[in-house]
């Protein structure tokens, strides 16, 4: 890891800018997402934690970090998505008369999360993992009641199975993941996400802050980031905010789309970044990460355990996923080539920096 500033930062391999028009905007989620949550028991915005120190090692203004450790009851952000795809599902009437069942692949907190929810609101939910997956997370699913099947393949075949279950069942697809004839859910899991972006908003400027000029985001099929994008560039200046997604070297799907100017599958090996494991974009995410992200850096494991410590003296526990962001702002705003690649994002030393961290220590991965 990059994170003093002479060591070496991300090079050709994993660094991609992607000029883009910076007068794009486009519309911002549904207004009624933010009230659907703060409606559920035990919702409190999660913390907005100032890195001072962080601040300092990144030379930027200030620093902060998006705890998702802890959010609704759960140690990771996907229960912002799979919430709300779940009630949105049920509302549409999909799956027919109670009680439904839903299906879902995951490396283990989506999963998780969408069990969960479907359990609180008497349904039902099936799951489907990669192989890897550890005990501790398939032990947490069947915790919540759902069955869970390990198919024994990549993260890819675990969607393909889900969904041919879902279709010889008529149980309902919960995946964030889309592709064509598939879009209606995995959008309402994105906009499910929203929250986050606008607690985040609301707490900078309780600090005083406008916005943060500097938005690093984890990357697995790109949806959380789709979410950011599409906060930043519905914001009444859409060019304030550089957003910035990070992935491993070895599943930098989002990466290699942009270089190659289209979508584009890349073959993935284990990570400790398990839920960022994912060797396809989203169909629904990447129009929208292709015309409104600023860049793409990829991050190995050894990056991400680094960053660990680093947040953690400012009070952060995070998982690997969560260390992502920090280990993608160190590679990116550090070492050789750092004042290049700060100049193409607009970044001063005055810059703040917002870390989305995805997960908590105790979470389980995806």
């Amino acid at each position: 890891m990059a994170n003093d500033p002479s060591d070496p930062g991300p090079g050709p391999r994993d660094w991609q800018p992607n000029p883009r028009d910076r007068g794009w905007s486009c519309p911002p989620a549904a207004a009624d997402v933010a009230a659907f949550h703060r409606s559920l028991e035990g919702y409190a915005p999660t913390p907005l934690v100032e890195l001072p120190e962080v601040a300092a090692r990144l030379r930027v203004g200030r620093a902060f970090a998006k705890d998702e450790s802890s959010r609704l009851g759960l140690p990771a952000f996907k229960a912002l998505g799979a919430s709300w795809a779940v009630h949105r599902a049920l509302v549409a009437g999909l799956g027919g008369a109670a009680p439904v069942t839903f299906a879902t692949a995951t490396d283990g907190n989506h999963g998780r999360a969408v069990a969960r929810f479907a359990r609180l609101l008497g349904h039902r939910a099936r799951v489907f993992v990669p192989a890897g997956v550890s005990a501790r997370a398939i032990a947490a699913i069947e915790a919540e009641g759902a069955p869970v099947t390990d198919t024994g393949g990549s993260y890819d075949d675990a969607v393909a199975a889900a969904a041919a279950f879902a279709e010889a069942t008529g149980a309902v697809l919960l995946q964030d993941t889309a592709w064509p004839g598939y879009e209606q859910v995995p959008r309402w899991i994105v906009e499910g996400y929203a929250t986050l972006f606008a607690e985040a908003e609301d707490q900078l400027a309780a600090r005083g802050i406008a916005g943060p000029d500097l938005l690093m985001v984890p990357v697995g099929v790109g949806s959380l980031a789709q979410a950011a994008v599409t906060h930043a560039r519905s914001r009444p200046d859409p060019a304030r905010t550089a957003v910035v997604s990070v992935e491993p070297t070895v599943a930098a799907c989002v990466l290699a789309s942009l270089r190659a100017g289209e979508a584009v599958t890349v073959r993935t090996r284990v990570t400790t970044m398990a839920g960022l494991n994912c060797g396809t974009p989203s169909s629904l995410a990447w129009p929208v990460l292709r015309a409104g992200l600023d860049a793409a850096v990829a991050v190995g494991d050894d990056e991400a355990a680094a960053a660990a410590p680093f947040l953690r003296a400012g009070g952060v526990d995070a998982g690997p996923c969560g260390c992502a962001s920090l280990a993608g702002a160190t590679a990116v705003l550090t070492g050789d080539g750092a004042a290049a690649r700060r100049a193409s994002l607009g970044l001063g030393e005055d810059a703040v920096v917002l870390l989305v961290v995805t997960e908590g220590s105790a979470a389980n991965p995806g």
